[in-house]
């Protein structure tokens, strides 16, 4: 029996790990050991552990980061405590394996943990550039600290591979979160209004913007323009979900509360759970904003994504995505390319470069071969001039 780990640390990133954790679950001859921790954990976040129980899954241990601020030096303390926690896990008991995804500060602290102890790292989602944010550095560390690689497009896996890894040791698997997308049985337009209100039988936009962390201190007056923007178009009711938990985050989410309590056209959610999310993307006009979900999800239901500024610049684009500035005229000049009617019609033709075959299973596969023929073998570089 292969006991294969999996750490969660956010709503967003539990979403696109859900369909290995199922895949795990429920081989017989693997066991899954979730470990949950970060934004899952925090009540200003939701307590987002509990949509995971809700799914049916078990959380065998809980590793409180202590959240309690959005500061560097708060992010810093408790990325420290969550170091120590895994240091705690690890020493009492040790996953043969562990499955990692992305970039983010609370996944970085759970490799550098199982780097010390020798558990071997299975990194999904390697290989991207997001050159706004701290997180590209972070992702890019996490695969040298990784022994397996399981990337969303080619272009991210010959990057990986760029940096030294063993191309056998690179799987092209695609995005799980978009396989999420064609296989989860989603809410029609009226489970959708039923379950979170009638406001989602208009036409609505959702909106989600996190920190650009590279930048120091841009979040308010960034999320200030795009406000500015959607406040002359009162065609639409805007549907916003929180900031995570970056330096900065609460500043967006302060905006967002006090923009809601005095606009008639505007609501927000901490969390909509993933079946929520991905039904209300589904029904949308457009995705506007900065997240992820706007350029690896919202593509594969051809909803278009106005994607602002410069968190998500280097990554891989579909078609149906329209990039622009932090300008107001920017912003402006970018929702009427989304909205325009010959643009929206285009959009039902572009596909998904993000979207693989079998996409969880084939991760599953790799681990279990891998763990059978593994025996602690050290990592070798991987040098492009040598192999020429």
């Amino acid at each position: 029996m292969k006991k294969i780990g999996v750490v969660t640390g956010t709503r967003a990133e539990y979403g696109l790990l859900r369909p290995v954790m199922e895949e795990i679950r429920d081989d017989p001859e693997a066991e899954l050991c979730l470990i949950v921790t970060g934004m899952h954990l925090s009540a200003q976040y939701g307590c987002t552990w509990r949509e995971i129980v809700k799914d049916g899954f078990r959380i065998d241990h809980k590793i409180d980061m202590q959240l309690t601020s959005d500061t560097a030096g708060s992010v810093c303390a408790s990325m420290g405590t969550e170091l120590k926690g895994f240091a705690e896990l690890f020493s009492k008991q040790k996953p043969d394996i562990l499955v990692l995804l992305g970039d983010r500060y609370e996944i970085q602290m759970a490799a550098v943990a199982a780097m010390i102890f020798c558990i071997p790292i299975a990194h999904i989602h390697g290989g991207e550039l997001t050159e706004g944010l701290i997180d590209d550095a972070i992702r890019h560390s996490i695969t040298k600290m990784s022994e397996l690689h399981f990337t969303s497009t080619r272009t991210y896996a010959d990057r990986v591979i760029q940096m030294g890894e063993q191309p056998d040791r690179v799987f092209c698997a695609g995005a799980p979160g978009v396989e999420n997308i064609k296989n989860m049985e989603l809410y029609d337009r009226k489970e959708l209004c039923d379950t979170f209100g009638a406001v989602f039988g208009k036409p609505y936009v959702m909106v989600t913007y996190h920190p650009v962390t590279l930048e120091n201190h841009t979040a308010k007056g960034q999320f200030e323009n795009l406000l500015k923007v959607i406040s002359q178009h009162r065609e639409y009711h805007y549907i916003f979900t929180g900031a995570n938990a970056d330096p900065d985050g609460r500043s967006i989410n302060e905006l967002i509360e006090q923009y809601v309590k005095c606009s008639q056209n505007a609501d927000s959610f901490v969390s909509m759970g993933q079946k929520g999310y991905l039904s209300a993307v589904k029904h949308c006009e457009f995705v506007m904003g900065n997240s992820s979900s706007g350029i690896i999800e919202a593509p594969s239901f051809h909803v278009p994504t106005l994607n602002i500024g410069d968190r998500q610049r280097g990554r891989v684009r579909a078609q149906t995505v329209v990039d622009c500035g932090y300008s107001t005229q920017e912003i402006e000049t970018g929702f009427a390319k989304v909205t325009d009617t010959a643009f929206r019609l285009k959009c039902r033709e572009y596909g998904n470069p993000y979207e693989g075959k079998n996409v969880a299973q084939t991760i599953v596969k790799e681990i279990k071969k891998f763990l059978d023929g593994y025996g602690g073998k050290k990592k070798k570089f991987y040098d492009l001039e040598v192999q020429k």
